[in-house]
């Protein structure tokens, strides 16, 4: 481990860990280094086997510790995942859903969806009044927002790949939600601002509740460990049947919720076939609708490739104008064509294909600023708060998973009893075709609702081989603006040459059709904002967004991991 690429944050809380260790379980007894009350953040190592980077140091451990004991880059996904769900619940989540995509050694390609679904009794417009205009509340906050929760489902397919029990792989999430851990300045914050809205929307207190929040505090959650123990003695029955499910059903009683016994017991976790393209030399692999990342990746590269974009140079005029013009008619195909490919026909080979890349963009002129007024969906013939992870283990699996409440919080509600946030991820359907949902992303009838029907996502979880051998694994959070995310961070590495950390902590910029915005983060240089306002782009200078985190095997077969200088994000591996 490179000492001088470390960034440490200690967070500790005085005597508690020796009274953790005495009555910790058997994980963290047996794993005495990994400790809630006293635990660093490293943004950047590498590691000669294994690694893992994720939104927390505590769940990125774990799930390095998990391999070192024998289990592959899918067992650590599922602890990791799981822990997560305690140690970070502004987005990790057991109440969420997500997209699972890896490759394994033989070079096999394993996609998936655990999205949420729309319940039983969803209706086309149940979120309208009686004068056809959105409640936007009803699809934000309260169970009314919840789409069926497909995480535990979704990791419980992935075990079908792993090493070790599912037991083992959720004791820690266990230990941490019932014995504890210290929280940070960061999350500290989000608790307290979000009190008042989890005491509206839940039907009763819960752990996030109890007291005004400050870094160091330890947060119990023994409902949460409850849940958790119920799930590694039954698995999906755990979740989706009996006590738990008793729970969830009731918490809907609060608002309006439709969530029904029925609709638990029969979501089933989906495989989906992977989207893959090459982008000068690399070959890329992301997921397939309901994402629409994969295909929006695509295009974008594909559009982009007569370029000399390395020439161009990193975020000048010339590089961002370009990009920004993919974007602009990426995001207009995502609007009009992309939705869940089991209701809606989506024309996925038209819109990856070369030709349709080179007939988007006939009508682009450099140093020309386009108008999303005239830029519309091309012709075919055939959600911000979200949490990324990566893995690479020694033998070269290479998983990313990308999982989410939607909202930071979800919908702001915590199942009483159970001690989980649930998600509204109802918002990410059209709620009505032309009105942007929370992100300000238009769909129409390809993404409207229907009972079981699965929203479209932007998560982009994302796997690049090089000569046929793996070499990353990337992804971030951020609603509509990850697939962007993904797209630059990749022309960073392989355009730009450069390292993965330059390439994650790297400025920003956003464009998605509508609103005909650029939205670029506070550090973007200076000189290109403003030749992109004199040129004519509306700028808007808005706070960072995402948070990616990536693990990248380099020419001497080491594992780089890197975490986002946005967040908390932290690496671990052996």
């Amino acid at each position: 481990m490179n000492k001088s690429k470390l960034l440490a944050l200690s967070i500790t809380l005085g005597n508690l860990g020796i009274c953790f260790l005495s009555n910790a379980q058997s994980f963290l007894k047996t794993h005495p280094s990994i400790n809630p009350y006293h635990y660093q953040v490293v943004k950047e190592a590498s590691f000669s086997k294994g690694a893992v980077t994720s939104a927390h140091p505590l769940a990125s451990m774990v799930g390095a510790a998990i391999m070192q004991e024998g289990g592959n880059a899918f067992d650590a996904a599922i602890a990791t995942q799981f822990s997560l769900a305690v140690v970070f619940p502004g987005a990790g989540n057991i109440g969420g859903g997500g997209f699972m995509l890896a490759r394994k050694t033989n070079g096999e390609l394993i996609g998936i969806d655990y999205r949420e679904a729309a319940p039983g009794k969803a209706t086309r417009d149940m979120y309208l009044d009686e004068n056809g205009n959105p409640i936007k509340s009803m699809s934000l906050d309260g169970a009314s927002a919840s789409g069926i929760p497909g995480s535990v489902a979704g990791m419980i397919a992935t075990h079908a790949y792993a090493k070790l029990s599912l037991a083992a792989l959720i004791e820690p999430a266990i230990e941490f939600a019932e014995y504890g851990f210290v929280i940070t300045e960061r999350e500290a914050k989000g608790l307290n601002a979000e009190k008042a809205n989890f005491l509206k929307n839940s039907s009763a207190p819960s752990a996030f509740t109890k007291k005004e929040w400050k870094a160091g505090d330890t947060l119990y959650q023994p409902e949460l460990a409850a849940t958790l123990k119920r799930i590694q003695q039954k698995g999906l029955a755990g979740f989706y049947e009996g006590e738990t499910a008793d729970y969830i059903v009731n918490e809907m009683k609060h608002s309006a919720g439709i969530i029904s016994k029925e609709d638990l017991k029969n979501y089933r976790p989906k495989f989906r076939k992977p989207i893959e393209f090459d982008y000068r030399g690399h070959h890329v692999i992301s997921f397939a609708p309901p994402s629409s990342g994969g295909i929006i990746i695509a295009q974008m590269l594909k559009m982009i490739q007569p370029y000399n974009v390395e020439k161009m140079g990193l975020n000048t005029e010339a590089s961002v104008s370009l990009m920004v013009e993919a974007q602009r008619r990426a995001y207009a195909d995502r609007a009009e064509h992309m939705g869940d490919p089991d209701y809606w026909k989506v024309p996925t080979d038209t819109l990856i294909s070369d030709g349709y890349a080179k007939e988007r963009m006939k009508d682009y002129q450099p140093g020309v600023v386009g108008s999303s007024k005239i830029t519309k969906a091309g012709l075919v013939h055939e959600s911000e708060q979200t949490t990324h992870f990566s893995v690479i283990d020694a033998e070269g699996n290479m998983v990313a998973i990308t999982t989410t409440l939607n909202d930071t919080y979800g919908n702001k509600t915590i199942v009483a009893g159970a001690g989980f946030l649930l998600n509204n991820e109802m918002d990410d359907f059209s709620v009505k075709p032309g009105v942007p949902n929370m992100y300000g992303a238009l769909g129409g009838e390809a993404n409207s609702i229907v009972p079981g029907k699965r929203m479209l996502s932007s998560m982009t979880p994302t796997l690049v081989t090089l000569n046929g051998k793996p070499y990353i694994s990337i992804g971030t959070p951020g609603g509509t603006t990850i697939p962007n995310q993904v797209y630059e961070g990749l022309v960073n590495i392989i355009d730009h040459k450069m390292s993965l950390k330059e390439a994650i902590d790297a400025p920003r910029f956003h464009h998605q059709w509508i609103p005909d915005q650029v939205g670029v983060e506070t550090d973007f240089p200076e000189e290109t904002m403003n030749a992109l306002k004199a040129n004519g782009y509306t700028i808007i200078r808005r706070g960072r967004f995402g948070r990616m985190d990536g693990v990248q095997i380099l020419q001497d077969g080491k594992r780089n991991a890197v975490g986002d200088k946005r967040g908390d994000d932290s690496v671990a591996g052996y």
